[in-house]
């Protein structure tokens, strides 16, 4: 039996405890990013939760080699070669290159989970792979973490939270076990939701928050494009993504 857990924020997942599998869920947009990214060749996307960290990490690697990606707010980091938009990680900029990766909320949650025995980046659009990949390796428990935005609450990560799990169970009921509130609502939310992804993200506080920044239709309609990717992004290394 798997046994489900869902946290919304990094504060909420219990301390001194490492699950047997974590799943880091940052719709808008750090594991859509990610997954897209690595499904278009990136070497790895390496995650901070530091700045100073990763610049003395990238620092390491050639300039040729090395992509700093990285937002505070919603923002492009000055200096930083990419902002953290799905849309620019293009196979052209990314294939071959290792991105040194930090946000305001999505790398902080990897972070808190780096120490599970498997971890996943998921987000709606790779939501079907890291679910079979979770089927194969069958884990007795999985902990499911929101990023949320600055420790509150984030609607957009629940729903994908909802959706993996509303997966699952659909695949195989029998071996699947919800195990708190949180993940009740987060199916809730998903079924609501389901047949309106765009709307979802675009009534999310973090969604009003981005169109207040711009134009970000591109990352919307990228950010609910359900399953269309296969690839699985796990740690390999100490805060080290790549594709499974």
């Amino acid at each position: 039996m798997m046994k489900l857990f869902y946290f919304h924020v990094a504060k909420d997942v219990p301390t001194g405890y490492n699950p047997k599998a974590a799943v880091v869920i940052d719709v808008l947009r750090a594991t859509t990013t990610i997954a897209s990214a690595l499904n278009n060749g990136a070497e790895a996307v390496q995650t901070f939760s530091d700045i100073d960290e990763l610049k003395s990490k990238s620092s390491e690697w050639p300039a040729s080699s090395r992509i700093l990606l990285g937002e505070r707010g919603g923002e492009k980091i000055n200096g930083f070669d990419l902002g953290n938009s799905p849309v620019d990680v293009t196979s052209d900029v990314v294939r071959g290159k290792r991105l040194f990766m930090i946000t305001t909320n999505g790398t902080r949650a990897l972070s808190r989970l780096q120490d599970a025995e498997s971890l996943y980046a998921m987000s709606l659009i790779n939501r079907s792979a890291v679910g079979d990949r979770l089927l194969v390796d069958h884990p007795d428990e999985v902990f499911i973490l929101g990023s949320g935005w600055e420790g509150s609450y984030s609607l957009e990560d629940s729903l994908a939270a909802g959706s993996l799990v509303s997966y699952l169970l659909e695949k195989k009921p029998g071996s699947i076990q919800v195990v708190n509130d949180e993940l009740n609502s987060a199916m809730a939310l998903w079924h609501f939701w389901k047949d309106d992804l765009v709307g979802c993200l675009r009534k999310a506080t973090h969604g009003k928050r981005l169109e207040g920044l711009g134009n970000h239709d591109d990352d919307f309609v990228c950010c609910s494009a359900l399953d269309k990717l296969s690839v699985v992004p796990i740690q390999k290394e100490l805060g080290v993504l790549r594709s499974f």
